[in-house]
């Protein structure tokens, strides 16, 4: 017999919910297989500890601060010194250096590429005897606590393709960011705090944009949370005028009932998201005020970081607020600082930026450390790229730039499982090309997540058929640079 067909919408919608909706039904056990299959169960969970598993290597660091310096500081003024370019001031970039590398938009044109060296100073500090620029008087302190990656290059050679590659190991938008990886294998030591924080400080520069603290494919309660420096630190931190605590929590516990049944009815798990990051809220409605109230600290502390230290939104106040996130057990924390993307007058742009960073960054060593908390934090500063070593526009004997270059840059570490006092890696005699010891973004990906206990190619997620990861197919564990 033929259903009728004004009936078959309704019974299609029937059988639909019959699938959705039976326990033991044929829909459910499909779900049930799919998930478990995919590794879906444990990140369906509303407070999931991490992904089954992990930690599975010893773990020498619980968390960690990025400082990440925005639009590239130039290495070459900072930590690569060339006694040997004052000899070629002015003098053509040799192409038996340059070897038919790629140029950006910016200066493929030039007619020469003068070879211009730093005009600051350089002095060698501490018991490990690293040679610092002296713009850099603080960070200087604290050269026996970091371990300085001369070496350092990337693929991208544009801001946006860069930053994103160094954020989720992938030059095009979509994967999930370091911070989302790390929430999802290793959850959260705090309940009343997001896993994954981000906060940004100063001004013009690259834009900066959500997806680069996002979860891409990962289940969206593993994205970072954007602290503000204006108003809430989290919209809708407050209630609503006339709304006091009780009323919200009846609201979001009527709001829980009607998203579980839905969740029932549908399986979705973005659903049980939902119901978590609604409970996250009304806890970090409590623990947030408190996190941010910085009248409990010291005249001491807060002279350590610099007068800016009480100003909310700037570097200072954000790497403060950085160690006590640290203290409450926040996994991944998130600095980005913008401006530093000096292609002309850059020991104008540089000196300003320097004098807005470099002790707030000391400050942060040296806190974490007095406090005993640098063991097992690991806290990592450098930009997406560095810096040419021949000057873009007009070369003076006081001003010049340099150009986006992804072939050698500086990074330091610092923190559990990581050398102290150690620098690594040899670039040539113009910081152009690496000589020795080359670390890719993903081999320093690779070896943050060995420090944490985690072995980067097991923390993967299927998506779309594949089985993907922060380090994609690539990635060493640079051993060299492990305690």
């Amino acid at each position: 017999m033929t259903t009728p067909a004004a009936l078959q919408p309704v019974m299609l919608d029937d059988r639909r919910r019959f699938l959705a909706t039976t326990a033991g039904g044929i829909g459910a056990m499909a779900l049930g297989g799919l998930l478990t299959r995919d590794g879906y169960a444990a990140e369906t969970r509303a407070n999931a500890p991490g992904a089954p598993g992990f930690p599975h290597l010893p773990v020498r660091a619980k968390r960690v601060i990025y400082l990440f310096q925005s639009g590239a500081p130039s290495q070459i003024d900072l930590f690569d010194e060339k006694t040997k370019l004052q000899e070629l001031n002015g003098t053509d970039l040799p192409e038996s250096v340059r070897q038919g590398q790629r140029l950006t938009g910016m200066t493929a044109t030039q007619e020469r590429f003068p070879i211009t060296p730093s005009i600051y100073r350089f002095a060698k500090h501490g018991q490990s005897g690293a040679s610092i620029s002296e713009l850099l008087p603080h960070t200087a302190q604290v050269v026996d606590d970091l371990c300085f990656i001369r070496t350092m290059h990337t693929t991208a050679i544009n801001h946006a393709p860069a930053v994103t590659f160094f954020q989720t190991g992938f030059q095009l938008a979509g994967r999930p960011s370091i911070g989302s990886w790390l929430a999802y294998g290793l959850g959260s030591e705090n309940d009343d705090l997001p896993a994954f924080i981000a906060m940004i400080s100063g001004s013009g520069g690259q834009p900066l944009y959500d997806r680069l603290w996002g979860s891409g494919f990962l289940p969206s309660k593993y994205q970072g949370v954007k602290f503000r420096s204006i108003g809430d630190p989290v919209l809708y931190l407050s209630n609503p005028p006339g709304l006091d605590t009780d009323v919200r929590r009846q609201m979001l516990d009527d709001l829980k009932t009607l998203n579980t049944q839905r969740l029932q009815e549908q399986g979705d798990p973005e659903i049980s998201t939902r119901i978590a990051q609604y409970e996250m809220a009304f806890r970090m409605q409590r623990s947030v005020p408190d996190l941010t109230d910085l009248s409990g600290e010291t005249e001491q502390t807060l002279k350590l970081y610099g007068d800016d230290a009480r100003k909310p939104g700037t570097f200072a106040y954000n790497c403060l607020l950085a160690r006590r996130m640290a203290e409450r057990g926040v996994r991944f924390i998130q600095l980005f600082h913008r401006d530093w993307d000096h292609h002309l007058n850059l020991p104008n742009g540089i000196t300003k930026q320097v004098g807005l960073t470099d002790q707030a960054s000391a400050a942060l060593i040296q806190d974490l450390k007095q406090r005993g908390l640098l063991d097992e934090t690991l806290v990592v500063w450098g930009g997406e790229f560095g810096r040419t070593v021949y000057c873009q526009g007009k070369l003076t004997a006081k001003d010049y730039g340099r150009d986006h270059h992804p072939r050698c840059f500086t990074v330091w570490v610092s923190g559990g499982g990581i050398k102290r006092g150690l620098t690594y890696g040899t670039t040539d005699d113009l910081s152009y090309n690496v000589v020795d010891k080359p670390v890719h973004v993903h081999d320093l990906h690779a070896t943050l997540l060995h420090c944490l206990g985690v072995d980067h190619t097991k923390l993967t997620f299927k998506f779309q058929g594949r089985h993907y990861r922060l380090t994609d197919i690539h990635g060493e564990v640079m051993q060299p640079l492990l305690a």
